[in-house]
């Protein structure tokens, strides 16, 4: 699915979202809490609590689509304080689908350096 980036509106729930929602309740969702109609063709983002899964909700031509996303490290969004809920650009969107948020990425593990390997000394 491709689509013309200028013209695409993407909306940011600004709260944490249950990740149990799929289809139904994520258009439930759009119509009550952001009162919007979801069939408009724009993208819908909700993130849960931990900020380390994402789902984001549209409707092409023909019904509902539903991508989601879990990140094994690191976060979406740092610190719920400051998200609200708004409507951003594609480009923004793929920043924080790659887990860029304002120039500032978290990590919430690293391996010990014990574990890791080191470059093989080319003297």
């Amino acid at each position: 699915m491709f689509f013309p980036e200028g013209q695409l509106r993407v909306h940011l729930y600004g709260q944490p979202c249950d990740m149990r929602r799929s289809f139904d309740g994520l258009s439930a969702m759009v119509r009550h809490e952001l009162r919007a109609d979801p069939c408009d063709g724009s993208l819908y983002c909700f993130i849960n609590r931990r900020a380390t899964q994402m789902r984001v909700l549209y409707f092409d031509r023909s019904g509902f689509c539903v991508w989601a996303k879990r990140l094994e490290a690191g976060r979406f969004i740092s610190d719920w304080s400051r998200v609200r809920t708004q409507e951003m650009d594609f480009t923004a969107l793929k920043m924080l689908l790659e887990g860029i948020e304002s120039v500032r990425v978290r990590k919430r593990y690293c391996l010990p350096r014990v574990l890791q390997k080191s470059p093989p000394n080319t003297s």
